[in-house]
């Protein structure tokens, strides 16, 4: 059995991570006001309704894609956070450090390692087909 790539690591993880940030988020502000107006959940990070949502929904969809498209999602997920780390909505540190760790981890796995084609490249075993009877003329 091989070990998991990094990428697959990072999709579930991260969407762990997230998933569960923003679901404690909303129990400190569930408030859908204006998309830049924070409260403080655990004293540091910023929360929102907007914030909240969004960390649910990417972290949700990492632990779907965990097996199937993790590289894609640790690339795509990786390059959004440090956009919004670099436009400074929500927490940048929090932002820079996922966007970061999911550039590496995609950097890290070659293309095309997901579950679905490491099976498909298994050769089958089946049981040989038995042979007809022949027939005397």
């Amino acid at each position: 059995m091989e070990a998991p790539s990094p990428a697959r690591l990072y999709a579930a993880l991260a969407g762990a991570l997230l998933l569960v940030l923003g679901v404690v988020g909303f129990f400190y502000d569930a408030s859908f006001g204006a998309i830049d107006a924070y409260g403080q959940a655990l004293g540091a990070l910023p929360v929102n309704g907007w914030l909240n949502l969004f960390y649910v929904a990417t972290g949700a969809i990492g632990l779907l894609v965990a097996g199937a498209s993790s590289r894609g999602y640790a690339l795509a997920v990786g390059a959004l956070y440090v956009v919004l780390a670099i436009v400074g909505w929500g927490s940048e540190g929090l932002n820079l450090a996922v966007g970061v760790l999911g550039l590496a981890a995609a950097a890290g796995t070659k293309r095309g390692s997901n579950v679905a084609q490491e099976a498909a490249s298994e050769p089958r075993r089946s049981k040989p087909r038995a042979q007809p009877a022949r027939q005397r003329p």
